[in-house]
């Protein structure tokens, strides 16, 4: 009996080419988060039932930037730098699920395949895209973590420009905002091979970090735009009312979700 390894493709004898090792995922990052409001019916058109609107403030949007090393139980991605570094950007909202309020991606892209497999596990929209933000240093000219500093983000997918941020920050915060605050709500959704069969996957699911701790977070403000693209339609969500910008470092370990409903009867 021939048997292949690996948690995700590809399979082999070993197991070594596996894309992604199996949970949990160890995440050390920097975030840049932007908050602000939009029209709520952009949010609704993009919540697939069960999910609602959430009660308070429907309209808030959180972008989000992040550069990021990560790594398996082992830790050895982290002195094989190409395999555990990456980036991204992403837009989450809140929705509500049988009364309990959840925060959802609704757009993302990174920069690395890895990172790209382990959203398809998670529920995570994630494309490719080129991502880059400011990183803070000590030394030299790099923004130092401290009031006034300025960080910038910027956001592109098929050589246009999606997004981008500039934040200068004020004062120490007690949080990290608000919007991407909860648990998150996510659809694991995989066509039949069969044409017409509908979905061979169609899973809601909850997931967020088994683990978390973070180091201060800062309060700001943002200049943010948004710019259309024919093959993207992030500039939807767009901006009506600025609420706040953030900075942390976080540390986060993933390690599975919630199974919450389960549809394979071949729903589209």
């Amino acid at each position: 009996m021939i048997s292949v390894r690996g948690y995700f493709h590809p399979k082999t004898a070993t197991g070594a080419s596996s894309l992604i090792p199996s949970p949990p995922w160890h995440y050390s990052g920097d975030l840049l988060t932007v908050e602000y409001r939009t029209d709520p019916a952009r949010v609704r058109e993009l919540l697939p039932e069960p999910l609602e609107l959430a009660d308070e403030d429907p309209g808030a949007v959180a972008m989000i930037w992040a550069d990021w090393q990560s790594c398996a139980a082992s830790g050895e991605e982290l002195l094989d730098p190409v395999r555990s570094q990456y980036k991204e950007a992403f837009a989450v909202v809140r929705c509500k699920y049988k009364g309990q309020t959840y925060s959802r991606c609704v757009h993302i892209w990174v920069d690395k395949d890895f990172a790209i497999a382990r959203g398809l596990h998670q529920g995570y929209p994630k494309k490719l895209g080129s991502i880059h933000q400011t990183r803070p240093h000590p030394y030299g000219p790099a923004p130092r973590i401290e009031a006034g500093a300025r960080f910038g983000a910027t956001l592109a997918a098929a050589d246009r420009r999606l997004a981008q941020a500039v934040v200068t920050l004020r004062e120490p915060s007690e949080t990290n905002g608000f919007v991407n605050g909860h648990p998150m709500a996510h659809h694991r959704w995989l066509p039949s091979i069969e044409k017409g069969k509908g979905l061979a996957l169609d899973e809601l699911i909850e997931s967020g970090a088994a683990s978390f701790e973070g180091g201060q977070a800062w309060v700001g403000d943002a200049d943010l735009e948004l710019f259309d693209s024919p093959t993207e339609e992030l500039a939807r969500l767009e901006i009506r009312e600025p609420i706040a910008a953030y900075y942390r470092q976080v540390g986060v370990v993933w390690d599975g979700g919630r199974l919450l409903e389960s549809n394979t009867s071949g729903a589209e």
